[in-house]
């Protein structure tokens, strides 16, 4: 490690005085203008970490969803997984080292984790379309090249893209080929195949409206479009030639405001979706023939998946371990209907995809969606090999089913959540199925829920256990909770504390919005007086 060449490199990207950042599930964040020295030092630590796995590592320079003049960058792990949790740690201790300390982090890392420094390192960089992303990429490049390692700069990808390129090079080609060109076709190639299965009655010819964000998934998918235009027609909205990113549009603005895109004219019952701005989240919506507006989110997406993957098991005859996972934010209808008429079995993870991630590794085929919209499939090795043995030996019409299968373990993105391989999924399966979206939006009706948040002192008062669902601390405040609960039909309410700032989220559920509404007030109430509320006491009306 040429310390002194560090040294020298880092005073180019100085650290501004006083900022602390934090490295969290969606690694750092904030304005563009204060990341330049934090990409530097990610350059750095990936090649570390690239010394310690004896594996490529992935950098990925994007804000997702956040406004466009926000930037941040994430590690992509061995195989396209988050970056690990004692890593996170180095990730935020690197970054927030003053100059001087620098060198002594950089070995402290070294020795805890026992790199070894004569280790050759590679690592893969991406980055979305943001105005500053390609300046921030370049200082990543700085910090991998001034630690000896090599590296492939994919310029322009969506952050899922990214996840794929890594696992397809730690997997020496077996996941895929780490081009674009390979994402394109064994995605392509997956879904035409399946759609083909399809019978041609109802809707022949397929189109589908998708608002891209202005962000990287327009560039990604109209590059894709006519290697699956066969099975689907695409229509983009807000690809970037005009608007900002993210600028009331996307995933995040139509999941959150419960209303279309800006800039998308949509007729009734058309089926339309929305990317967020990196391309790892999906949310679709339509008009129906009086012109509410009806959001599928990822609930019904996840539903619509497992429900499926559970009839193609049950036809080739294999007894496979299948599980969802979802968070507390699940709505209570998803997890009633998947367990009591799907009897798919539900687990519930604390918050983060990174933990809806781990669980679902714990299964044969494990299926996971944040409510956002951001979630997978996950097939373990042996599944893949079982099924690819199933389609050559089983006789005809489950050669069929276990084919189809084949397939759709082709067409998810497993390293991670991403928006143009769960869109193809879901267009092959309402195909499949012959479903509408009205029928798809049917399969259950979501029970009304509030979501509040109440602006605290110290928001660390508030602990929690049970996957989120139960208040440890303060005292007295689940008990507080149970007895509203308890006022109000299929209802249930949750308190959890902010990861990123002093308010406490809380969350109520129950059989009528105006129900929900006063549950979810009165919970604001007890958080406010339990919890060391500040400011206004939370006022009734939404």
């Amino acid at each position: 490690m040429d310390l002194g060449a560090i040294t020298k490199y880092s005073a180019l990207h100085a650290k501004p005085n006083g900022l602390i950042l934090q490295y969290g599930t969606a690694g750092f964040r904030t304005k563009a203008e204060h990341l330049d020295h934090v990409m530097f030092r990610m350059g750095l630590l990936a090649v570390l970490r690239s010394k310690q796995t004896k594996s490529t590592i992935g950098v990925m320079v994007t804000a997702s969803h956040n406004p466009e003049e926000d930037n941040g960058v994430k590690l992509v792990d061995p195989l396209g997984e988050m970056l690990a949790p004692s890593w996170e740690e180095h990730a935020t201790c690197l970054a927030n080292a003053e100059e001087q300390d620098m060198q002594r982090v950089l070995i402290d890392i070294s020795e805890k984790e026992a790199v070894n420094l004569q280790q050759d390192a590679f690592v893969v960089i991406g980055r979305d379309t943001r105005p500053s992303s390609e300046k921030l990429s370049q200082s990543v490049i700085d910090g991998v090249t001034v630690l000896g390692g090599q590296f492939h700069d994919y310029g322009l990808l969506t952050t899922p893209q990214l996840h794929y390129m890594v696992y397809c090079r730690n997997t020496g080609g077996r996941y895929g080929k780490a081009t674009i060109e390979g994402y394109y076709q064994k995605l392509s190639k997956a879904f035409v195949e399946l759609t083909k299965q399809a019978s041609c009655s109802g809707d022949e010819y397929r189109s589908l409206k998708v608002d891209c964000a202005n962000g990287i998934g327009a560039l990604k998918l109209r590059e894709m479009e006519h290697y699956f235009s066969q099975g689907l027609s695409v229509q983009l909205f807000n690809d970037g030639s005009k608007g900002k990113l993210n600028h009331l549009c996307g995933a995040d603005f139509v999941k959150s405001h419960q209303k279309p895109p800006q800039g998308m004219e949509i007729k009734s019952n058309e089926r339309c979706c929305s990317f967020d701005g990196d391309a790892d989240r999906i949310v679709y919506y339509y008009h129906d023939a009086d012109g509410h507006f009806h959001l599928i989110d990822g609930d019904k997406i996840a539903t619509l998946i497992s429900s499926f993957l559970k009839e193609l098991l049950v036809e080739i005859g294999e007894s496979l371990n299948i599980g969802v996972v979802q968070t507390a934010y699940a709505n209570g209808s998803s997890t009633r209907y998947l367990e009591e008429v799907m009897k798919v079995p539900v687990y519930c993870t604390k918050t983060g995809v990174k933990h809806l991630h781990h669980k679902a590794q714990e299964f044969d085929i494990g299926v996971y969606f944040e409510a956002n919209g951001h979630g997978t499939a996950l097939f373990s090795t042996a599944v893949e090999m079982k099924i690819k043995q199933s389609a050559e030996q089983l006789e005809d019409k489950k050669r069929k089913a276990a084919k189809m299968l084949e397939n759709i373990i082709d067409l998810f993105n497993q390293a991670a959540g991403d928006a143009i391989s769960d869109m193809l999924v879901i267009e092959a399966i309402l195909a499949l199925k012959g479903l509408t979206v009205q029928q798809w939006d049917a399969l259950y009706t979501d029970l009304p829920n509030r979501q509040l948040k109440v602006q605290v002192a110290d928001r660390r008062v508030i602990s929690t256990t049970n996957a989120e669902r139960q208040a440890v601390t303060p005292p007295g405040l689940q008990e507080a909770i149970n007895d509203l609960v308890k006022k109000y039909k299929l209802s249930r309410a949750f308190v959890r504390p902010s990861g990123t700032e002093d308010v406490v989220r809380v969350y109520a559920e129950a059989d009528s919005q105006e129900s929900a509404d006063h549950l979810a007030h009165e919970v604001s109430l007890a958080v406010f007086q339990l919890a060391g509320g500040i400011g206004e006491r939370p006022q009734p009306g939404f």
